[in-house]
């Protein structure tokens, strides 16, 4: 999706309003928390963290902020930065969207003041509006290419096409896996598992877990599905997919790190085995996730046309084959 430069600073701007307000609750969590340390203990689940007061965010908030960044960034830089406007205005539709229902629920009463509750209500409203504005952008601010590079270079190349789709899909159906398995093992925890209710404990701002897992799985899916076909917005959704793995990987290897799971793996049960493992290997895929999709990302200027390769119609854009032999075989641009 090639952008204007209005609709490319606009997208900037409301992504680094996301940033701040998720900045914002990230530091008054580390304050809360008398100091990052604390807070990360308690992100990542370690059995020894002790925290005064309920923090207000989750460990994805930290994605999401660099996420927000680099779509500013890239729509600075970048013409063809119009999918992952889109991208980031989904995301923050369905990350943000239960908090208008649980944020003013009773049994926030007790956690956190009204003050804060009603700040972060706001905060919310104001994400959401963000979010829909930059799929507005996106769409409004469309301009025909001006070359066959702009439009080339926001696509994924085969090869990395092929890596993402079998790394996304994997990481999608493994986290619907452990979804299953949960429901078996617990199933009172549902349905306030995935809308929120008495029965779980969330950060303020931030979705229930189930709703969280349900969105990263389905992000997974369909970013592996769209890298597949090579689409135009499969480079975003996959990078943002990818991120989001990175994050949850990581709090995994760390929790298996610090709880000394890994020099006693021989002796866990099978399952904590298997929980050891997803944590390696959601890092594993979301690492090779995104150097493969990274390669030649938007912006980089296209190869010159081969020798005997012709131009064909449509925005001048180099048709191989057309006048003279075909190209000698060779990796594609993206790959």
């Amino acid at each position: 999706m090639i952008l204007t430069r209005g609709a490319r600073v606009t997208g900037a701007v409301l992504c680094a309003a996301l940033a701040l307000i998720v900045a914002g609750w990230v530091v008054r969590d580390v304050r809360a928390a008398d100091g990052i340390e604390h807070l990360w203990h308690y992100w990542a689940g370690y059995r020894d963290a002790r925290i005064s007061l309920g923090p207000t965010t989750s460990p994805y908030d930290v994605v999401l902020f660099v996420v927000y960044l680099a779509v500013a960034v890239a729509a600075v830089r970048s013409s063809v930065a119009g999918a992952a406007l889109v991208a980031a205005g989904a995301l923050t539709l369905v990350v943000r969207l239960p908090g208008l229902w649980n944020i003013g629920q009773p049994r926030m009463d007790s956690r956190f003041a009204d003050d804060l509750r009603t700040r972060a209500l706001l905060c919310a409203f104001a994400s959401l509006a963000a979010g829909i504005a930059l799929i507005i952008t996106a769409a409004a601010g469309r301009r025909t290419p001006q070359d066959c590079s702009e439009s080339a270079l926001s696509r994924p190349g085969p090869g990395a096409g092929v890596i993402a789709f079998l790394c996304l899909g994997a990481a999608g159906a493994v986290t619907i896996a452990w979804e299953i398995r949960q429901a078996v093992r617990i199933p009172s925890i549902y349905p306030d598992w995935f809308l929120g209710g008495d029965r779980i404990f969330q950060g303020l701002t931030d979705p229930p877990p189930g709703w969280f897992t349900a969105v990263l799985a389905l992000l997974c899916l369909f970013a592996a599905a769209s890298a597949l076909l090579r689409a135009a917005h499969a480079r975003p959704f996959g990078l943002i997919a990818a991120a989001l793995l990175l994050g949850g990987g990581g709090l995994g290897v760390a929790r298996s790190v610090h709880e000394k799971l890994l020099e006693n793996f021989a002796d866990l049960p099978i399952e904590a085995q298997l929980t050891v493992v997803t944590g390696f290997f959601e890092v594993l895929a979301a690492a090779v996730v995104l150097l493969a999709l990274a390669l030649a990302l938007p912006g980089r200027a296209a190869p010159p046309p081969l020798p005997g390769q012709g131009y064909g119609q449509g925005y001048g854009c180099p048709s191989p084959g057309v006048f003279g032999p075909p190209p000698p075989s060779q990796p594609p641009p993206g790959w």
